[in-house]
């Protein structure tokens, strides 16, 4: 599935973010936390997990995605990995074609999450850079995201991406993963068609009609089916 969550932050929250990852935070070099496979394709700075400013934007995005209802329902989250930054600029530019490790390890939190799901929240507008596309390799062909700032794309972890390089300015982002309930990718788009189809019904059937409960209830039953907490 590829979601795209347009708002998660407000005009606020994004003015906090940009604040705290201005050119003074303690940006690291981002081949740090990179995987042996990645090591030689990533070169970007990273904010590090330890500093505060790092614990107050997992706080505020967190705190963000808890009011977001259409990622819940796409996502089914289990667990969510501690939101990371990163910067794209000058020299450090790019993330070549990787693809993200299975199980991964939160420094914050000490949790392993399966990468069921990627996510990469957008914290700079599009004309504030040039280049630094997320660009995702798919049967049909490649597929570049670069959405406006605060809004979230959802992608399997499945998948080979990269980010291309960032020819002017600076590409600010967060990027987590998502250990989903619901393990499998095809169940997990059942489940969310089910849940938009839904919405639509009860918004103009009412909650009350007999075919809303009957499928509120058929949903529910196949998330218990599927749903692994």
């Amino acid at each position: 599935m590829f979601l795209h969550i347009p708002h998660i932050l407000d005009a606020e929250e994004l003015a906090t973010a940009r604040r705290l990852l201005g050119p003074d935070a303690p940006w690291l070099d981002g081949r740090s936390s990179a995987g042996a496979q990645a090591l030689a394709q990533k070169n970007n700075a990273q904010l590090a997990q330890t500093s505060p400013q790092a614990q107050q934007l997992r706080t505020l995005v967190l705190s963000a995605l808890q009011r977001a209802p259409l990622f819940f329902s796409a996502a089914l989250p289990q667990k969510i990995f501690n939101p990371l930054f990163n910067r794209y600029s000058g020299e450090s530019n790019f993330y070549g074609p990787h693809i993200d490790g299975a199980v991964l390890h939160s420094q914050a939190t000490g949790q392993w999450v399966r990468s069921d799901i990627s996510c990469t929240l957008f914290l700079s507008a599009p004309d504030e850079y040039e280049g630094g596309e997320l660009l995702i390799q798919q049967a049909q062909g490649e597929r570049r995201i670069k959405l406006p700032a605060g809004d979230l794309i959802l992608y399997p972890g499945s998948t080979v991406h990269q980010v291309t390089p960032v020819t002017r300015g600076v590409r600010l982002a967060s990027f987590f993963w998502v250990q989903s309930m619901v393990r499998s990718t095809t169940q997990r788009e059942l489940l969310y068609d089910m849940d938009m189809h839904l919405l639509a019904l009860r918004q103009s059937l009412g909650e009350s009609d007999p075919s809303v409960i009957g499928l509120t209830g058929t949903y529910h039953n196949l998330l218990r089916q599927w749903a692994d907490t």
